[in-house]
């Protein structure tokens, strides 16, 4: 018997038809975006931000980021947004003529401070009674 170039196998024999993986890389783990606030220009991670859009001339807030068209992201607090308004920076980061109406996305900021607490939530702080019948 003669030796082939792919050892000394018999054609058609399937050890040289498998595909072998080749070591590679690693893939790392994926991270989340980050944006830029339009208020006071820091960087941050997406889920810290508020996206806003603009609706019919007005500024919406976007909390789930559903909305479509161009976006812009401001922290969600009201010294951002007077940054952002002082600046106009919303009509240049979302490309639109003109000055925006900001009372939506200033309810908006209102609303989410005066439902939270100042203390935040994490799991396991709320205590909920035993659904277990003590009998």
């Amino acid at each position: 018997m003669t030796a082939s170039r792919r050892g000394d196998h018999p054609p058609g024999c399937g050890l040289h038809s498998a595909t072998v993986p080749v070591p590679g890389p690693v893939p790392a783990r994926r991270t989340p975006p980050v944006r830029t606030c339009v208020g006071c220009r820091t960087r941050a991670e997406a889920d810290d931000l508020l996206r806003v859009v603009v609706v019919d001339g007005v500024l919406t807030p976007d909390p789930r980021r559903r909305f479509p068209g161009r976006g812009a992201w401001l922290h969600p607090d009201p010294e951002c947004l007077h940054r952002a308004e002082r600046r106009s920076a919303f009509p240049r980061a979302l490309r639109v003529p003109g000055k925006l109406d900001t009372a939506e996305v200033r309810a908006h900021l209102h609303r989410a401070r005066e439902g939270t607490s100042g203390v935040r939530d994490t799991p396991g702080s709320v205590i909920e009674e035993s659904k277990v019948d003590p009998s």
